[in-house]
């Protein structure tokens, strides 16, 4: 899985940022009352300067090229690598990959050699696996991808046409539901190791494995709310286009844990 999201460790997102602030500079709070918690209050390499500050262009670029980059890798793993050593390669790139993202999380590190190693390092371990699962599931990385951009377009929409504000309790709500289950796989995990088979039948292809698996979908389709809401309120605040890549980075983390879930799901139905 994925490593933490960057939204578990980030001052924001704040109660009310929605897309008015889209691509817009540096704003006052209205009524010039002061605001309650200001992340950026405190000396930080990127705040705004009177040169430039961070647009949607720059988040949509940045995350752009992170795509890119992890599709590539992972294409490149699968075509050119044969299979022995893509799965060689890919635990090693997991484990990187994870402690890579522990450090851009928790120092909010907005580098681009950072995301774009993330994104190579993932890639290579999602080449793999998309491998394996196709190899047994023809056309399922296909179906895959096609439920992946749908979720990720479809919250988009979501988030732009206001019909689900994100709010302080509904970011604590999402936030919360991803540690619950995050804590349930490492359970599951350690239990396993002490006993045979799956414990609590998370992973099994039963019945609890597709619900838990459709719980974890709506977990990391409501984080990409929480990703839209992070680049809105940055641009609000007029930080500098170089945070644009941690939230590329944010953005990366989310749709590779949502992609994977949703092969997981799609080969218990094959099953």
């Amino acid at each position: 899985m994925p490593s933490s999201n960057p939204a578990f460790s980030r001052g924001f997102p704040a109660a009310g940022s929605q897309s008015g602030s889209w691509g817009a500079g540096p704003q006052q709070t209205y009524g010039g009352a002061p605001a309650q918690y200001d992340p950026y209050s405190a000396p930080t390499p990127y705040a705004a300067t009177d040169r430039a500050y961070m647009t949607m262009d720059d988040v949509v670029t940045k995350t752009g090229i992170s795509f890119l980059v992890t599709v590539v890798s992972a294409a490149v793993t699968w075509a050119v690598l044969p299979e022995s050593l893509a799965w060689g390669l890919a635990l090693p790139a997991v484990l990187v990959a994870f402690v890579l993202g522990l450090v851009i999380s928790f120092k909010q590190i907005a580098n681009p050699v950072a995301t774009l190693a993330y994104g190579v390092l993932y890639g290579i371990a999602l080449g793999a696996i998309s491998e394996a699962f196709n190899d047994i599931y023809p056309g399922i990385v296909m179906q895959a991808l096609i439920g992946t951009f749908g979720v990720f377009a479809g919250m988009l929409v979501v988030y732009k046409t206001g019909a689900i504000r994100v709010t302080p309790k509904l970011t604590r709500w999402v936030v919360g539901a991803a540690v619950g289950a995050l804590v349930l796989l490492l359970v599951n995990f350690l239990v396993g190791m002490f006993t045979t088979g799956d414990p609590l039948n998370l992973r099994d292809g039963g019945p609890v494995a597709i619900g838990f698996s459709l719980l974890m979908i709506g977990i990391a389709a409501f984080m990409l709310l929480l990703d839209f809401d992070a680049a809105d309120e940055a641009i609000r605040r007029g930080v500098a286009p170089k945070f644009a890549w941690y939230i590329a980075f944010g953005l990366l983390v989310t749709v590779i844990w949502l992609y994977i879930e949703i092969l997981r799901l799609l080969s218990y139905f094959r099953e």
